[in-house]
């Protein structure tokens, strides 16, 4: 038995040649002076002088009814009704009319009214062939419940989910919104190398190249963190990137190993400061996607993004929902491992973390900063003045989720060394950092300014403000196993 797709794909290239014998190009040409759906959708109508417009898009949609075919034409910003008569499109855009299929690209030239039924159509006058779909679409909704193929065809995806395209769209008015909201305020966006020779910046586990001119291995980066400081260094006060950075580890709901990041230092800033511009950040973003509206749908709930937001410390909220004292050690151990951790001897903060994690961070619902943590936690963090037990940290939390990270920067660079080999100590070369970055140590000794910095992902940004579960829902090609033949 023949398989169908073939059978659909040889009748669709048999379509080519007979579009070409029409004397039209069956891949289409330039095609100017069209206007978006969504604005001819919104044009007044006048029963005594219907407007001529111009539309191109994909068909989605085709009915007969007699000597007449109705399409659905869609592009980016809307969908509308193509009404094709054989005598108003002539003999030539007739024959052309009976080789439309589902996902052919089409131009449209007419007059805007409405059916009988009321439904807003284009009565063409002119079609203009623009690209034929050598493929089978689905017909019209089937097909794309399945999430696996989604992903995989994910330019399908785009076509006939309205919601990912919406999701698209908002992903780009929040980094365009980002971008705007800081240029405003004397930041300036930078670009910085993809390749690293030591992997910094970041606990994580790289990927590994190797540049065959220099005969060296490169890391991709784990972080934006350590060039940018460096700029810091070199003068350049209030810097920002927005660029991809990859972690060779585990792929969950809320973890790709290729992700996008914001990072931003301001020199003579702490973490403080950070914390405001934060607010504000965000809370632009909200309003940019939500018509000037800070409460935004998530789940079954809403979340108010009105500043100014909840602000405590990590220290408080441990012993509230933990219920013991952070530094009753054996309290801390024993909860720990009644929590199925095994504390053996590791530090008390990083089992402390480990309860937090568990048992706080579900309570932090939010939009809430916790500051003030753990200096150990913290190794490139400027301690409290009064307490170098804690370090001058923020991590903002929505809906449980951690959305940002920021620090009073710490800029000195003896502390600065001894703190990274503390914790580069026998840490195995696999799990990055394992190296210590001697020339920021070194950029570090000619004089970086006090500085506060910023890192959010944007990934979870977009999650948490398109109402989505599931990190790879806002990437547009998520990574995937390949596919078995």
């Amino acid at each position: 038995m023949s398989d169908p797709s073939n059978v659909y794909e040889a009748s669709r290239s048999d379509k080519v040649r007979q579009i070409a014998q029409l004397g039209l190009d069956p891949w289409g040409r330039r095609f100017d002076g069209h206007s978006a759906i969504a604005e001819l959708c919104a044009l007044p109508l006048n029963p005594k002088s219907k407007p001529r417009v111009r539309a191109a898009g994909r068909i989605v949609g085709r009915r007969s009814a007699g000597k007449a075919f109705f399409l659905d034409v869609k592009d980016w910003t809307g969908k509308i009704q193509v009404h094709v008569g054989q005598k108003q499109v002539g003999e030539q855009g007739w024959a052309l009319a009976q080789l439309l299929d589902f996902g052919d690209l089409i131009g449209v030239d007419g007059e805007l009214d409405r059916t009988r039924s009321g439904e807003l159509t284009i009565f063409a006058n002119q079609l203009h062939f623009l690209t034929k779909s050598l493929l089978p679409h689905p017909d019209k909704w089937s097909g794309m419940q399945d999430m696996e193929f989604r992903l995989r065809h994910r330019y399908l995806d785009l076509i006939y989910t309205p919601e990912t395209l919406e999701r698209a769209r908002k992903r780009v008015q929040i980094v365009q919104t980002i971008r705007q909201y800081l240029n405003e305020r004397g930041y300036v966006e930078v670009e910085t190398p993809t390749l690293h020779a030591i992997a910094g910046g970041a606990a994580a586990r790289p990927f590994t190249t190797h540049h065959n001119a220099l005969d060296i291995a490169l890391f991709l980066r784990i972080a934006l963190e350590l060039h940018l400081k460096r700029l810091l260094v070199g003068g350049i006060e209030r810097v920002y990137e927005i660029g991809r950075v990859f972690r060779n580890e585990g792929i969950s709901q809320r973890h790709n190993p290729e992700f996008t990041m914001l990072e931003l230092y301001e020199a003579y800033g702490d973490y403080r400061s950070i914390m405001d511009l934060t607010e504000g950040l965000i809370a632009a973003c909200v309003m940019a996607i939500n018509n000037g509206n800070l409460k935004l749908a998530y789940g079954d709930g809403t979340v108010d993004y009105t500043p100014p937001w909840q602000r405590q410390t990590y220290r408080e909220l441990f012993e509230k929902y933990v219920g013991i004292a952070m530094d009753n050690e054996a309290a801390v151990r024993d909860a720990a491992a009644g929590a199925g951790f095994e504390p053996g001897s590791k530090a008390l903060d990083v089992v402390a973390d480990f309860l937090f994690e568990e048992r706080v961070q579900p309570h932090l619902i939010g939009p809430i900063f916790v500051h003030d943590y753990p200096a150990a936690l913290c190794p490139l963090t400027k301690r409290k003045a009064d307490n170098p037990a804690v370090a001058e940290r923020f991590e903002l939390f929505v809906q449980s989720m951690e959305l940002a990270n920021a620090y009073t920067e710490l800029n000195d660079p003896v502390l600065q060394e001894k703190t990274l080999r503390t914790q580069l100590a026998g840490l195995p070369e696999e799990e990055s950092m394992a190296r210590m970055d001697e020339d920021f140590v070194e950029a570090l000794r000619y004089g970086m300014p006090p500085a506060g910095g910023l890192g959010i992902g944007i990934d979870r940004l977009v999650m948490l403000l398109t109402d989505t579960r599931s990190i790879r829902d806002v990437i547009l090609f998520p990574l995937l196993r390949p596919e078995k033949p």
